[in-house]
């Protein structure tokens, strides 16, 4: 058996975090190719690494004095190096650095050296073989993410290599141009690897104990989640879980490699188990309820709309005439409503109503702001009668107006609308009925 490990920047913020990483790893001799995120916050008003990269470049862009600040994130590394008591220098790599500082590399080449820094201490530390992310993690010219060529490449690299320290976040284009993936980029690097090289287990290390069934900036100690399946883990990171990057779902999805998340900092636990699929039952009806803030919502009534043929294209065509995407769209037989982020829509929502009426010609046109989606999510829910029914019956006790309600045909997911001050209240009503009186 083989597992790809993935390391978080607060599992390696320092040495005596490392130290804790090299015990997981050296603990368990299937755990033969590790993927380490760039070092993260030591305390809480600590700087990320990658943000003092990000910080050093913008001084070089602007043509200012940025060795200090690059100066610091040396004496950062040099620091888990002497913790370790690791025999090795960064200076060649420190000297490489300025010199594409200077030449104007870019901010990807920049925030990506947080990674290739931290692979290469990781690998000395562990013995185990280095393998540079920009030969094996593959862009194409545009940008766009190419996932063919990379698991080609990671496939073949990896193939006579048994152990192998592959830094996150980051990649190459065919000329040699750096390109990162969004932040928390390094968990799609790990599952990327994983599918390379078919592991049996893909184990991403964090700071928390697993998945959580919702945010504990708004329940007090949330229950974790066992095991979750990817298509629930999927509604919930759309809706705002964070303890994964959802982009990293689908190579392992495809492979059917499962994904265990960890915590460094209690590996004792066992954390949370994502996979296809299961005949495990769900300790509540619910697996998981996440949100978010900042919707609109554009309502268009039209008499006779269901009987008008293309009604609803003509209606998203405006939105897409304008870089618009929308999340919902609840119907009625004469009414139909269009969810949009209300940070994107706002600046261009007269254009967007002009091309309504010159499109759709409805017979009025209101707009709603400040809303919020709630996904309410789990398998669970599909054999059991009456769970739409328990969430308005809690959110009714709590005097939270319920503005949309949208559910698949699935029967996975029902996403509730709520105003934005009603966000915090309809969640902690929805989690009290399902985990804590299980009414």
């Amino acid at each position: 058996m083989s597992k790809v490990v993935k390391f978080g920047g607060s599992s390696l913020a320092d040495a005596a975090q490392f130290q804790k990483v090299g015990e997981i790893i050296r603990g368990d001799e299937e755990r033969r190719y590790v993927v380490p995120s760039a070092p993260g916050r030591r305390f809480p008003k600590d700087t990320k690494v990658t943000d003092m990269l990000y910080a050093c470049y913008g001084e070089a862009e602007k043509g200012g004095d940025f060795l200090p600040k690059l100066d610091q994130i040396r004496t950062r590394y040099q620091e888990i190096i002497e913790g370790l008591k690791l025999q090795i220098s960064l200076d060649k790599e420190f000297a490489e650095m300025e010199e594409q500082f200077r030449k104007g590399a870019g901010s990807d080449y920049a925030a990506s050296r947080g990674e290739y820094l931290n692979g290469i201490v990781m690998a000395a530390y562990l013995g185990y073989e280095f393998v540079d992310a920009a030969e094996v993690i593959r862009f194409k010219d545009n940008g766009e993410f190419d996932p063919q060529e990379t698991n080609t490449l990671l496939a073949k690299r990896l193939k006579g290599c048994s152990h192998a320290v592959i830094p996150g976040f980051y990649g190459t284009t065919k000329e040699g141009k750096v390109k990162t993936f969004s932040r928390g980029g390094s968990d799609i690097t790990g599952s990327l690897v994983a599918k390379a090289v078919k592991a049996d287990v893909y184990e991403n290390w964090t700071d928390v104990s697993g998945v959580l069934i919702a945010d504990p900036r708004i329940i007090d100690n949330p229950k974790g989640i066992e095991t979750i399946t990817y298509r629930e883990l999927r509604e919930l990171s759309y809706m705002g879980f964070t303890v994964l990057h959802e982009d990293a779902i689908f190579p392992v999805r495809q492979e059917g490699i499962p994904i265990n998340i960890r915590n460094t900092n209690s590996p004792e636990e066992n954390g949370t188990w994502i996979v296809g699929s299961t005949c495990q039952k769900s300790k509540y009806v619910i697996t998981g309820i996440a949100g978010k803030k900042g919707f609109c919502a554009i309502n268009i009534e039209k008499d006779m709309m269901n009987s008008e043929i293309g009604f609803g294209r003509k209606v998203l065509q405006a939105f897409e005439e304008n870089g618009i995407s929308f999340e919902h769209m609840p119907s009625g037989i004469d009414t139909l409503t269009v969810f949009v982020h209300q940070d994107e829509f706002m600046h261009k929502e007269q254009k967007v109503v002009a091309g309504l009426h010159r499109l759709a010609d409805p017979d009025s046109i209101d707009i709603e702001s400040d809303l919020a989606l709630i996904a309410v999510v789990g398998r669970g829910m599909r054999a059991t009668r009456g769970t739409a029914g328990r969430i308005f019956s809690a959110l009714a006790h709590n005097n939270v107006n319920v503005r949309m309600i949208d559910q698949g045909s699935s029967e996975l997911n029902i996403i509730i609308g709520v105003a934005d001050e009603d966000f915090e209240t309809a969640i902690k009503a929805i989690y009290d009925i399902f985990v804590i009186t299980r009414i």
